[in-house]
């Protein structure tokens, strides 16, 4: 038996949780992993995704080495042989086409801060087609900022001192485990738990109350919710007077908001409606945890807006257990340094990345871009031919291209499309310093094993890929760090030192509490708004997104209901506790536990069309389709039929392969719920 050690880390995906844990290594491989209690948002351990990282990093499946396609078929090759190739390329399409003629593709399949070394790189080599948007949350955090001014929330465990908690639109007990413990802890309390979903879930078995509306029609549910509270005299009217712009205008626009037709609209009952609007303008603390998916609608920035402004006209913001839960970038102390391009609007170039694209519209946009034409693609951090709308479109473009390189660990959809894979690191074989949107710590994600085979980390390609390309030693120490675990650490202690409560070895012990935390947001009544208040009427909203200045409904462009439609069912396409978006579900740990893809349909639904469980069908719209055996649940809402996301066309299954590629009406975000298809028996 070898030595084992223990490290203290943090998970690097694209997740709400962030959570810590402690990782046991035994002779340079990692074997266990358990619970760091030193994060009071995640001390009880990780789900069951965090747990499959020991199969991952020693994945017999992992790419280990550099590959190159020949004939279809990959086979291994040298780094020196992937360097000399990918140097000749890039000079190639420089010199006769221009750097944009390059496509840097990043997403957030893992995080951290080294991530911006990549952009270091595309500015050296003179920029490169880009993309801007995002596909999780930009609507929600737009609409968030614009009403706040900012986007934060109460620490996660004062959800236990809410008296009311209203989840709308989120599966907890799947896509953020940690979350069930204060909510819990408030009901063991007396809290009361209402679920706002179409589905019916592990989370909402715990609930009071289960709403159940039309995907889509959130915001006009809200207003409903809205106009009985105002009417009823329910409002925090000292808090609306001291704190809160727009509150007259809002109130009017109310006036043409028929109770009956909305309910109509967003096929809720009207009692209750009527009891949501009771319980919310009665019941006080109230936390108030909208999910991400409705905001992936084109009309998602204003349904959060209409969310959000049930938590203004109670008064709960800025008390204990009184909070608008969406995002909390507290923990997000180094923006000056991150990677600058998430959100980078094409109206705004920066000199060097002169052109960028919708991540949104992709495939689209690749397809139509010219002077120049796109030649070639690079893409680390993500999946897109599978995780971006319209996917069949992504592949098509991809397809188009002369030369595509792929950062990966397995061989996913965009690998297989690659002409050169270039092995990736996992978290555990390079440190780095990672912040969450909703626990409030800075953690550092710490090497634990050095990488295996011949896996470099995306800095060291860079570094060794800069060197080839003949860029100058000092724009290369300027830029990209070197290739060693003291260069590393030396590189994040320079950008913790404006920042002296945290030092890496504070952060090597576990997690550190952002030293800019409010543990109750807002509770100064200070909004970062143009007019210092809650800005309930938003002109920079009207100017910036062409919306209405006000929280307003509008349908979704495919939100078409009932039988007469072309495609009459929403599809929804929600996560799943056994994967994050199109990471893990090809581990043999989770596929254990969820072995195929399925599409869950409606009871009555599948009566209609003579579907029964275990059934295949085929589900389609204009846009493609796909084969999927059916699964049949009495407690869905009719109407809907759900594919979680994340399977890949490898698995004949990928959503994305029916959605539309659209912006959402505000942060350039992917309104790929924005969907509607049919289904038939095969």
């Amino acid at each position: 038996m070898g030595s084992k050690k223990i490290f203290s880390t943090a998970c690097p995906r694209n997740c709400y949780s962030t959570c810590s844990f402690k990782v046991w290594t035994e002779d340079g491989k990692v074997i266990n992993i358990d619970p760091q209690p030193l994060n009071l948002a995640t001390p009880e351990g990780i789900c069951l995704k965090g747990l499959s990282y020991v199969e991952r990093v020693n994945s017999p499946k992992r790419i280990l080495h550099p590959l190159k396609k020949v004939n279809n078929d990959f086979q291994q090759i040298s780094w020196d042989e992937a360097f000399d190739t990918i140097t000749e390329k890039l000079n190639h399409y420089k010199k006769n086409y221009s750097p944009q003629s390059v496509l840097f593709y990043y997403a957030s399949g893992m995080s951290g801060l080294l991530n911006g070394v990549s952009s270091n790189f595309w500015r050296m080599f003179g920029g490169a087609t880009t993309v801007y948007g995002n596909l999780c949350w930009p609507a929600g955090l737009e609409a968030t900022r614009l009403t706040l001014g900012e986007n934060k929330h109460n620490v996660p465990w004062d959800l236990e001192n809410a008296r009311l908690i209203v989840v709308w639109g989120k599966n907890p007990a799947e896509s953020n485990i940690q979350q069930m413990i204060p909510i819990e802890k408030a009901q063991q309390k007396g809290a009361k738990l209402v679920f706002i979903d179409p589905r019916r879930t592990a989370s909402t078995e715990r609930a009071d109350l289960l709403v159940q509306p039309i995907p889509g029609t959130d915001g006009i549910l809200a207003l409903a919710i809205a106009k009985i509270i105002i009417e009823k005299g329910l409002i925090d009217h000292d808090f609306i007077e001291k704190h809160v712009l727009g509150f007259d205008a809002f109130k009017e626009s109310l006036i043409k908001i028929d109770i009956e037709q909305a309910s109509k609209e967003c096929g809720v009952s009207v009692p209750f409606i009527q009891k949501l609007a009771y319980d919310i303008s009665t019941i006080k603390p109230m936390t108030l945890i909208p999910g991400y998916g409705m905001q992936r609608y084109t009309n998602g920035g204003q349904t959060t807006r209409c969310l959000l402004a049930l938590s203004i006209i109670t008064g709960n913001i800025g008390k204990p257990g009184a909070c608008w839960h969406y995002a909390d970038l507290q923990g997000d102390i180094f923006s000056e340094i991150k990677e600058p391009l998430s959100y980078f609007p094409p109206e705004k170039p920066d000199g060097i990345f002169r052109r960028a694209i919708s991540t949104a519209r992709l495939g689209e946009d690749m397809l139509k871009l010219t002077n120049p034409e796109l030649k070639m693609a690079w893409v680390e951090r993500g999946n897109p031919v599978t995780q971006n709308p319209d996917s069949n479109k992504v592949k098509e473009a991809f397809r188009k291209l002369e030369f595509r390189v792929v950062v990966e660990q397995f061989m996913t959809d965009t690998a297989r499309e690659a002409d050169i894979v270039l092995p990736a690191k996992t978290m555990f074989e390079q440190s780095d310093i990672i912040s969450s949107y909703w626990n409030p710590y800075v953690q550092l994600r710490q090497k634990v094993i050095e990488p295996r085979g011949e896996v470099k980390p995306e800095t060291e390609i860079y570094y060794h890929l800069a060197k080839r390309m003949g860029f100058s030693d000092a724009k290369i120490e300027n830029n990209i760090p070197y290739p060693s675990d003291e260069a590393i650490e030396n590189w994040l202690s320079e950008k913790l030192k404006p920042f002296p409560e945290i030092t890496l070895e504070k952060l090597k012990q576990g997690p550190v509490l952002t030293p800019v935390l409010q543990e109750i947001a807002f509770s100064d009544y200070k909004f970062n708004t143009p007019s210092g208040k809650i800005e309930l009427y938003s002109e920079t909203a009207n100017k910036k997104w062409g919306v209405n200045p006000l929280p307003a409904y509008e349908k979704a462009i495919e939100g078409k209901t009932g039988k007469e439609a072309e495609f009459p069912f929403n599809l929804m396409s929600p996560n799943t506790k056994n994967r994050i978006h199109s990471q893990f579900g090809n581990l043999e740990s989770i596929k254990a536990v969820d072995p195929e893809p399925f599409a869950t349909i409606n009871l009555g639904d599948a009566k209609a069309k003579g579907i029964n469980d275990n059934d295949f069908i085929r589900v389609f719209n204009h846009r493609g389709e796909l084969t999927i055996k059916a699964r049949i649940d009495a407690s869905l809402r009719p109407g809907n039929i759900v594919i979680v996301n994340g399977y890949w066309h490898q698995e004949g299954s990928c959503p994305n392969t029916l959605s539309k590629g659209r912006e959402t009406d505000m942060g350039h975000g992917s309104a790929f719920h924005d969907n509607m298809v049919d289904y038939e028996k095969i």
